[in-house]
């Protein structure tokens, strides 16, 4: 018999190899398939959000492929279930002004990665500070801290207790036009809600107040001004993230010139791409120049771009249009999906499908535990029957981890308000500009 030479033998020896590695791959990935929903407490194992935060085993990436940062996500992210990730997707809102059985049941069994609250669910800063409390104490043995936000825009959508001191509208702030100005607006905007427990802000609103028959917008506007709005809007946007704040800027594409209130109805534009080029989108691009965080999507229907689905489910708007044509990668969040302008049109479930599908980040279902269980529950049916991939959810469960880690987020408890501090600080920003 003839001996073949050692060299020949090489190829088999590296294929067995590889082989070992991806069975013994294959088993621990299958002995691990149920660990994410028997954990009681994954944070007594790892910080999921720690910087620090290494992986064992990376047998076939190398760090030029990824950065450290990525490397670190796609580890929390192969961790997690799809209850959990989907549970990212969603932020909801809750009822009361203290914590029941069903925003613990958000928080505990469906895992939401985020919670609005509005003005009903506040009375006083004692009471809110507490719920806040209990809210983060009821997510302590979740992976993740949750998103807690508020309309905090100033003017007439302001959420906090009434003790708060009262910011000018943006109509009033567009008049005086000094980029100085907004941006201090922005820090104290900031301020007020950090000094609560929230760490989001649904705020600057940067539509151009363009048709003066718009039922909406109005006053929550800089003005008509494209320049003005964009400079003013971007000004107060930096200064609610100088507080560490996440500053969401609304209502993408564009709610200026809308006479419909979506709301009550689904608002029309007859705009194409171009035109809105022309105005309405200028302040969001410029804002996705200036580290805009997250783009809220409003429910608008713009039948020379997509005909069938409101931007909030329109892949032509959401993907076409922010992603590719504008270049935005970070988080994307719609309006309210429990507004009339969805839910007249739109089963809640089939809504938010759509809008994954689209391309949104975040879904928000605003108001009633049940349409935001039928979210949840039409989002994994559609996972597990193939309408939307797991590596679709993953996109966006990474945007709102980096996100999260970006603002170094945590479950950390305020322990009280010095309210007449934060009222003095914003007093004195205001006597210097407000005459």
């Amino acid at each position: 018999m003839v001996k073949k030479p050692i060299y020949l033998l090489v190829p088999i020896i590296i294929v067995l190899i590889v082989l070992l590695i991806f069975e013994n791959r294959s088993k621990r990935n299958a002995g691990n398939s149920d660990v994410v929903e028997q954990t009681q407490n994954p944070r007594n194992e790892e910080t999921l959000l720690n910087p620090d935060l290494i992986i064992s085993s990376h047998e076939t990436t190398t760090i030029d492929e990824f950065t450290e940062e990525q490397i670190i996500i796609d580890k929390i992210v192969s961790t997690m279930s799809l209850n959990e990730k989907i549970g990212q997707l969603m932020l909801a809102g809750i009822d009361g002004t203290a914590i029941d059985s069903n925003t613990k049941s958000l928080i505990n069994d469906y895992k939401v990665g985020g919670l609005i609250l509005y003005a009903e669910n506040m009375s006083d800063t004692r009471q809110v500070v507490t719920f806040l409390s209990h809210i983060k104490s009821a997510n302590s043995t979740n992976r993740l801290p949750l998103f807690l936000g508020v309309d905090q825009e100033g003017g007439q959508v302001s959420r906090l207790p009434k003790e708060v001191a009262k910011i000018p509208t943006n109509k009033i702030i567009g008049k005086i036009n000094n980029p100085q100005f907004s941006f201090e607006v922005g820090a104290m905007l900031g301020e007020q809600v950090k000094a609560f427990g929230f760490n989001m802000d649904f705020a600057p609103v940067l539509d151009i107040n363009s048709n003066p028959n718009n039922p909406v917008i109005g006053n929550r506007s800089f003005g008509k001004d494209e320049v003005v709005v964009s400079a003013l809007g971007i000004q107060t946007m930096k200064g609610i993230q100088s507080q560490n704040v996440i500053s969401v800027v609304k209502h993408f594409p564009g709610h200026g010139d809308t006479a419909v209130d979506s709301h009550f109805d689904l608002p029309q534009v007859n705009k194409n791409i171009d035109e809105l080029q022309d105005l309405e989108l200028i302040p969001f691009k410029q804002s996705i120049e200036n580290g805009a965080d997250v783009i809220m999507v409003a429910h608008i229907l713009l039948p020379k771009i997509d005909a069938k689905f409101p931007s909030s489910l329109s892949k032509s708007i959401i993907t076409d249009l922010l992603r590719n044509k504008l270049g935005f990668d970070g988080v994307v969040m719609t309006d309210d999906m429990t507004m009339r302008a969805i839910t007249k049109h739109f089963d809640i479930g089939q809504a938010a499908v759509e809008s994954v599908k689209a391309g949104s980040d975040i879904i928000m279902v605003a108001h009633d535990y049940e349409k935001v269980k039928a979210a949840v529950n039409a989002l994994r049916i559609a996972v597990q029957g193939g309408e939307i991939t797991e590596d679709r959810i993953n996109t966006s469960v990474k945007r709102v981890i980096q996100l999260k880690r970006n603002y170094e987020m945590n479950d950390e408890k305020v322990e009280d308000v010095d309210i007449n501090k934060v009222n003095d600080e914003a007093r004195k920003v205001l006597k210097e500009y407000v005459k």
